[in-house]
């Protein structure tokens, strides 16, 4: 085994997909437009984690709280490629003034959570694919 197959220009960049989320939204023949995401890196991951965590200090305690919705809505926007979510026409047309608020908004549950799966599946968290990994490194 070589490490400078773990070097960063041979680490393979993970292509961005394009899934229907949902039927509602249609291109002028009538069939549903695809949705593209990306994965994002670890470091990106974190900062969305800690624009979601809040920490508050009273009498010499400090209490931590991790809004999860929060996060859930601001990673699928952060890995959201089209559509431009950060559009503000398009944000003013539901009512919101951001990205998270916009993906919360514009989504059925079911779709939300359609795309909430795809999003985790690009960033490597599909249980399946955990699993045979762990498989795999205890078989060799």
């Amino acid at each position: 085994m070589s490490l400078s197959a773990f070097f960063s220009d041979k680490a393979k960049k993970p292509e961005n997909q394009k899934i229907i989320v949902s039927d509602r939204f249609l291109d002028e023949k009538g069939k549903p437009i695809p949705w593209e995401i990306k994965a994002i890196s670890e470091e990106e991951d974190a900062k969305l984690k800690d624009d979601c965590t809040t920490v508050t200090r009273f009498k010499g305690r400090q209490t931590t709280r991790f809004n999860n919705q929060r996060y859930i809505n601001k990673l699928i926007a952060a890995c959201t490629v089209f559509p431009d979510l950060k559009n503000a026409e398009l944000q003013k047309s539901y009512g919101v003034t951001s990205d998270d608020e916009l993906v919360q908004k514009m989504l059925i549950s079911g779709e939300h959570a359609n795309l909430q799966q795809a999003v985790n599946e690009i960033n490597g968290f599909d249980a399946e694919n955990v699993e045979a990994a762990k498989d795999e490194v205890k078989n060799s």
